[in-house]
């Protein structure tokens, strides 16, 4: 009986890390190039948008900057976008709309935004929060880069 509930958690974890969301990623060279934080090019301000959370880790949610679509975090990932100065509107989708904070920003600054996810009443919800330079560069170095699509717009 021992055994059989041995097995069937075994199989539950395997499944459960097999459903991890996955994302594209950029190259190894990009992601060490980011986590030097340099400041963003003349006239722009820098944004690292991150997912350190484990839990949700088969869901992606969405995010947009300024109303343009970035990318969808997965678990143990950041997005990085160069955006114009000034209110950053940073917009992720939630079980039922968005939800969204706004980053006021100066340019040649570095801004840091977690996205985590959240018990729902049907499904995961989702929410971002400006979070300290600390805090942010300590949440990025524990991430990979993935590729944004802000970029192509």
């Amino acid at each position: 009986m021992l055994n059989n509930v041995k097995s069937f958690v075994g199989a539950g974890l395997i499944l459960l890390l097999g459903a991890c969301a996955t994302v594209e990623m950029e190259s190894v060279e990009q992601d060490a190039l980011r986590k030097e934080f340099a400041d963003p090019s003349n006239g722009k301000a820098g944004l690292y948008i991150f997912r350190n959370s484990i839990f949700g880790a088969a869901i992606k949610k969405s995010l947009t900057v300024n109303g343009i679509p970035a990318g969808s975090p997965a678990v143990n990932t950041f997005l990085y976008v160069e955006t114009d100065p000034g209110s950053i509107l940073v917009s992720t989708v939630s079980e039922f709309g968005y939800n969204d904070i706004t980053v006021d920003a100066a340019a040649g600054q570095n801004y840091f935004v977690r996205q985590y996810l959240k018990m729902g009443l049907l499904m995961a919800g989702a929410d971002v929060e400006e979070v300290s330079i600390e805090k942010g560069k300590k949440g990025v170095m524990e991430c990979k880069l993935a590729k944004s699509d802000y970029d192509n717009w």
